[in-house]
Order: structure tokens, then C-alpha cells, then sequence
């Protein structure tokens, strides 16, 4: 149904931008073609064709971007799988130890002292 959906969608985007562009914003475009008044459809029939075209074409994608978000497939995990991994790794081993990465402090050892060493003569 999501793929079904999307693909309304696009055909719909797809004839809006037809539509839109068919259209002139000065009222030329497709209706200054018919200079005839004698015409089936008009001018002023022609433009009021294309603008509730627009229109309906626009709600229909609203629409339907609204209806498509029931159908987004989802994960079935609730976790991150990140997570997932992490919990595992805990519960195959517990003996195991987290690597370290030079963030865990280091045991306090007395440092070994260094025979002493004379001066070159």
C-alpha cells in the first residue's frame, strides 16, 4: 500500500508541475492561445480549468501525504541495533573486559628506579 501511495503521489507531483507550467502568471500561457471566442472552452473557461486543477491536484498530494505516513513501514525491534549489540556482547561473556581506549586510569604502580649511572668521564 506505501508503494501504491507513493507512486499516486508522484503521478500527481508530476501533473501539478505540468499544470503550473502550462500556466502564465499574467493570464497568457495555454488560455492566450485561444484568440476565438467561439471556442468550447474560453479563455476565462481555460484558466479557471487549470487553476481548480491546480488546486485539486495539490490537496490530492496533501492528502495523500497524510494517508501515506499509516502505511511507512516500521522496524520491528524496538532496540537500536547498536543497543542490540552491545547487550549482547554483555551476555555472551561476563568475563570478558571492555577494550580501553586510554580513558581508564592507569594503576598506581611505584615507578622502578634506574640504577644510577655515573658521568661520562
Amino acid at each position: 500500500m506505501y508503494v501504491f501511495i507513493s507512486i499516486l503521489i508522484l503521478i500527481a507531483s508530476l501533473l501539478l508541475i505540468l499544470i503550473v507550467l502550462i500556466q502564465n502568471s499574467k493570464g497568457g500561457g495555454l488560455a492566450s492561445g485561444f484568440s476565438s471566442s467561439n471556442q468550447i472552452m474560453g479563455v476565462r473557461k481555460t484558466t479557471d480549468f487549470l487553476e481548480k486543477a491546480t488546486w485539486g491536484l495539490a490537496g490530492f498530494v496533501i492528502v495523500c501525504s497524510i494517508v501515506i505516513t499509516a502505511f511507512i513501514p516500521r522496524a520491528t525491534t524496538t532496540q537500536s541495533e547498536i543497543k542490540q549489540q552491545v547487550n549482547e556482547a554483555v551476555t555472551i561473556d561476563p568475563n570478558t573486559v571492555a577494550p580501553n581506549f586510554g580513558t581508564a586510569q592507569q594503576p598506581a604502580t611505584a615507578p622502578e628506579e634506574a640504577p644510577a649511572e655515573t658521568p661520562a668521564e
